[in-house]
Formats: C-alpha cells, structure tokens, sequence
C-alpha cells in the first residue's frame, strides 16, 4: 500500500493506493489517508475512482507518427518518433529562428516536469515561446496578489484556518463541487458560529451552504467589492491602525470608492442595496474575516483589478496577515500553484524570478551552466502564443505536455486553426484526446501513479506524489522525452530523468527566490506531511502562514490599489441579448480528456443552465435543444431549465468540445486572463 495523492484538482488529497491482484482480477485500488491533514481521508468522487483510466483501453501505449500520404496516425518506435521531433524542430530553428519551436505545458505536471520544461525550452531549444494552461486559470489572482503583497502563493495559510474564521466570502468559487472535500471547513466553520458568504451569479451547491448568498450579473464583481469598501469606510469600519502601519496607498483607494455608494453599485450589479448594507455590517462587526476568490472572479479581462479590488477590501478591515483571517486564492489545477513558480510560465525563471531580472538570469544560468545573456528573455502569454501558431512571424512547431487545448482554449475554433496551420504539432498524453488527434507525433506519457514527482497545492503546502504501479509496456515519462529530445538537439547541458534528482536542481535554482524551496527535501515531505515554502534551508520549519509580521514588497507593507469597474469587454446587445458564463460540475475536470474516460464517472455531455422566465421566453423546455450563438461560434445542447440562475445568465460547462467555441478571447492587460466567464450570447429553440 502506497501513501499518495488524488490526480485531480489543487486539494491534493492524501489517498492509499494498493496494487491489486492479477490472480484474482482486481485492479488498484483507492482507500482514504486519514492522517494527511487536508482531507483526513475524505475524497471526491473523482478521487475515489482515480485508477479508472490506468488500465482503460483507450490508454496510449506507443509513439504514433501522422503519414504524410494517409494521413493517419500509425505506430513508430520511440527512437523514430523523437528522431523526427528533434529533426523537424532543428530544420524549422534553422530556417526561422530560435522562437520558430514553441512549449505549451500544463498546471497538472509535476513540479520536477514544470521544471525541467522551463530549462528545456530555454537551453535546449533556446526559444523564448513557453506558456501554459494556467494562464488560464490564477493568473489574474497571482498577478494581484504579487501586486498586492509582493509575492504570490494562492492561500497564504493553511486551508483548515477558515473553520476559525468568523466570517468566510467566497467570490466566484463553487467549491462543494469543484473541491468537494474543502466543504467540510464551511460546514464546521458554521457548527463553531461563524458564517459563510458566497457572491455567485448562480445558486451553486456552495451557495446551498451560505447563511448569505449574493447574486451579482457576471463580470460585476469588482462593483460589489467598491461599494462594500465604500459601505465599510462610510461606516467607520477601516481599521485604521492597520492600515496606517501595514500598508500604503490607502487615501487614493478610499476616494476612489466614494463614488460607489450603494444604489450605483445596485443599478450595475443588480445586488439589491440592502444586501449590500447587511454585507458591509457582518464584515465590519467581525474580526475575524476570510477572502477567498476564484475563476468566477478572476478570469475576466479585468480579473487583475477584480482581485485587487476584493484584497482593497481585505487590507481596510486590517486582515491579511493576521491569525485566520485574510485574503487567498484558491488554486484550481494540482499543481497550478507550483506550476506557476518554477519556469514554464512566459516570464519566469525557478523559484518565481521574473526572467527580465539581470540576477536571476545569472543566479540561474548558473545552476544550469550556461551563460546568463545566452537565456531567452520574455516570450508570449498562452493565448497569444496559440493565436501566433503557424503565422510568418509566429511559431511554426508547438511542444505539448499536459494540456487539451483543442478543449480548454477561449475562441476555441480560431485557435483549432491556428494548430492546423503549424508544421508540427507534437502531443505527450495518457489518451487521444482532441489536441493529440490533430498532432503529427502523438507520445505516450506516464501516469500519476506509476511515477514519482512533487507537487505544490493551493497552500503552498509541497507533497509527494509516489510511485505505486509499474507503467505498462511502451510508454516514458515527460522527463525521460524531455532529455531524450535535449539530447538529440545537441544540448550539453543536464537533463536528469530521476525526479529526486530533477528536485534537487529545482531546490538549487529556487534558492534565495521568492518561493525558495532549497529547505525542502523529499525526505523531510514524506516525514513531516508535506512542506510550506518559503522554506530557505533544511532547519527552517517553512512557512505555514505568511504575512504574519511583513509583506514581501522590500518595505514590508501590502499595497491598496486604485481600480475601476470597466465591466465586461462584450456587454449583451439587442442581437445577443442574454450573458453566457461558463464553469464545473461535479463528476468532471478540466477538459475532461480523464473524466469523460472513467466509467464510474457519469457523463451526462454538455448542456445550457436558464432560467424558467427565459426558457418561456425563447419557447423551450426542459431536455429540449437550445441553440446558443455568439460573435465566435454556435453551439446545441440540451436545456437544464433551473431557478438557481439569473434570468438575464445562462450557463454551460467546458468539460466538452463546445462551450469554449463561444467563449470571449478578450484579455487582461496584466495577467494576459482570457474572458472565459463572459459574454453575450444569443439563445433560441433548436
């Protein structure tokens, strides 16, 4: 029996792995890890049938080459199959440029894989075109939190200090189904009287446990959180101590939310003034207060100043930094907080140094030994990377680990495209999924439990994943493709394909960063549960909780920002007269490319949520097919005719090919977040 960690979301969740037996026909399987303290045993349902894809029939277990006269993908050896990537990758180089081979990786990789990625593009291919999926995910609260704090690490504290809270606010999270076993700290935080707030335009199964439920239009969310901070210092509510000595920045903050008193902010939000007036009184009588935001509130085109505004709100009731209370963001991916923080990302070097940074570039360069001005500089954010494939000044190749973009991309049909125009499209996945079906090499990866590897969860809290299984026949892992492809390009430097080995050089590079995980070793996370960067050397504890006596910006103080309500960048028109958001539902993940697969899981295929005033409106029922347009695409799907929406909203999963045909490629000016949360879509009668 094997102690390791669920595949899926950034929880992380301890699970028990046992073998199974071959003579008797059971396979693998998931018992509860009571002891590891995130989850004490509990599991999702996607938790407890983790192994349904292991041994799945659809599991790729050979290198395929597309041929050029059929077309088809068909069956090549490893050694044909990275011969022709290496190959194709230095023709192209050498006939447009080093930035003519792109890496797009993904927020679920392995902190050692993240890692090895980043060096890989830079060194080996010595291009600076590398992004990756969680562009899409917490950009918009890492780029507020860095701006706000001075470092980004998407909870600040343990994610069970919210039970001590008094009051928890959770704005655009539906966690009871994202994160099903984090509901258990709301329902013991109400059991010990505090109270739950959730700010959602639909009445999820979180907001099922609110003892308040705000239900604002999409892309409001900024407005709401002016208007309580107007509320908040009307009131005489700020903490002013705080605020005059942790912080700075606050006098232009308080003018600026002068002119968001309550009935402006309920004439663009449609949150009726009261329930403002009710807000703004809980928080400002409690002293204990928790902040907590997610993709609801972050991927918009203005999701940076959204997050901001809501840690303007958290910083004037004086409680980031203070004993369960605060402001954090809570991560989506496994490793969507390490694989944010150690070089996949555009501008990122290990440890969370910005690649623009002349002593990071040296402090790196010289754990890889090469020289510093030999390392590319910034290169583009995911979404302008995708929309630059295969143009005459864009990328003409495209690497791609752990990432379904076919799926998960904004405007998903420019971007299809976009990899149909490039001369190579290279796929590492466990199956087909729709990015792998378009490539030219399709490579057989490894799974989370038959390879070793560290991830970062939502705590900043750093946990083994450990092998339990042998991989079947045929396939590597990302490291091993990774340092054979670095081999056939010439590459002198180091490329280990031992993960240790691999975190180790990651321990080195991050030193002296702001996530410094040099104090972390494997044996001390198998002995101590799991630890929290920043952890600089091997006798310091970590750090559970940050902020207790500074911030990271160099004077210590957390900085207000001024930011505006824009709204969103496509606002509903007489020819798309309805808002269109998009989001989760409980038995998939992300693309689905694993859930859609796994048996137990039910897959009831993608569907449109409205409401019954609008579903007379346009003359459909329930189960019957809707048709939903926008500027970008069309989509059917089967009507869920339900109360818990706005009249003016409708909403549809992105678990499948087609709600991301209609979603808005518009981005934030900081984070590069595209708007996956909203736009103006046109629903009629299929």
């Amino acid at each position: 029996m094997t102690a390791t960690h669920c595949p899926y979301c950034s929880l992380q969740c301890g699970m028990r792995l046992t073998v199974g037996d071959r003579a008797s026909g059971t396979g693998p399987q998931v018992s509860g890890w009571e002891e590891f303290s995130v989850n004490q045993g509990a599991l999702c349902r996607k938790g407890w049938t983790a192994t349904g894809l292991l041994k799945h029939r659809e599991r790729l277990t050979t290198p395929l080459l597309r041929d050029r006269t059929s077309g088809e993908l068909r069956p090549a050896t490893w050694e044909q199959a990275l011969d022709v990537v290496a190959e194709r990758c230095a023709e192209l180089q050498a006939a447009h440029g080093a930035d003519a081979v792109a890496v797009f990786g993904g927020g679920g990789l392995t902190n050692e894989k993240s890692y090895l990625l980043g060096k890989f593009a830079r060194v080996a291919l010595g291009t600076s075109q590398i992004d990756y999926n969680g562009r899409w995910c917490m950009s918009s609260a890492a780029a507020a939190g860095a701006r706000a704090f001075g470092v980004d690490r998407g909870l600040p504290f343990p994610l069970a200090d919210i039970e001590q809270a008094d009051v928890v606010v959770l704005v655009g999270s539906n966690l009871a189904e994202t994160m099903p076993p984090a509901a258990r700290h709301l329902t013991r935080l109400r059991e010990n009287g505090g109270r739950v707030v959730v700010v959602d335009p639909r009445r999820t199964p979180t907001a099922e446990l609110a003892d308040l439920f705000v239900q604002p239009v999409p892309g409001t969310d900024l407005a709401v959180a002016a208007g309580l901070l107007h509320l908040v210092v009307a009131g005489g509510l700020v903490d002013e101590q705080y605020v005059a000595e942790r912080t700075v920045g606050f006098d232009g903050v308080r003018e600026s939310v002068t002119a968001w008193w309550p009935e402006r902010v309920e004439r663009v939000s449609g949150v009726p003034t009261s329930q403002l007036r009710e807000l703004a009184e809980l928080l400002g009588a409690a002293e204990k207060v928790v902040v907590l935001t997610a993709r609801g509130a972050e991927q918009h085109a203005t999701g940076t100043d959204t997050v901001l505004a809501w840690i303007n709100l958290a910083l004037a009731l004086g409680t980031p930094g203070r004993a369960f209370s605060g402001y954090g963001c809570l991560t989506g991916q496994g490793n969507g907080q390490g694989g944010r923080e150690h070089g996949q990302k555009a501008d990122q070097l290990p440890g969370y140094r910005m690649i623009d940074d002349p002593a990071a570039r040296e402090h790196v360069a010289g754990v890889w030994g090469v020289a510093p001005e030999s390392l590319p500089g910034k290169g583009r954010s995911a979404y302008e990377l995708l929309e630059a494939l295969g143009t005459d000044a864009g990328p003409k190749a495209l690497l791609v680990f752990g990432s379904n973009i076919v799926v998960s991309a904004p405007n998903a049909r420019s971007v299809s495209e976009r990899l149909d125009a490039l001369d190579l499209l290279v796929v590492a996945d466990i199956v087909m999924s729709e990015t792998a079906a378009r490539a030219d090499v399709v490579l057989p990866i490894t799974q989370w439990s038959e390879e070793d590897g560290t991830m970062t969860n939502l705590e900043g809290r750093v946990i083994r994943r450990e092998r339990a299984l042998t991989p079947p026949n045929g396939v590597r892992s990302d490291l091993e493709i990774i340092a054979g492809l670095a081999a056939r390009l010439g590459s002198a430097a180091s490329f280990p394909t031992e993960p240790e080995v691999v975190f180790d050089e990651l321990r080195r590079a991050s030193a002296g960063g702001k996530a410094d995980y040099a104090g972390i070793t494997w044996a001390r996370i198998r002995a101590e549960g799991g630890l929290f960067w920043p952890c600089p050397d091997e006798a310091h504890p970590g750090t559970p909780r940050m902020f207790t006596e500074r911030f990271a910006h160099a004077d210590g103080r957390a900085r207000f920002h001024v930011v505006e309500h824009r709204g969103a960048a496509e606002v509903p028109d007489a020819d798309y007269p309805v808002h269109l958001t998009t989001g989760r539902v409980l038995a998939q993940y992300q693309s689905g490319a694993q859930t859609r697969r796994v048996r137990e899981l039910p897959d009831q295929g993608p569907f449109v949520e409205l409401h019954p005033m609008l579903a007379r409106r346009v003359g459909v029922v329930d189960g019957e097919q809707v048709e939903l347009r926008t500027r970008r695409g069309a989509l059917r799907v089967p009507a869920k005719v339900v109360s818990t929406i706005r009249p003016d909203t409708v909403f549809v999963p992105f678990h499948w090919v087609g709600a991301n045909l209609l979603t808005n490629d518009a981005l934030d000016p900081t984070s590069r977040m595209p708007e996956f949360k909203v736009c103006a879509v046109a629903v009629s009668a299929a």
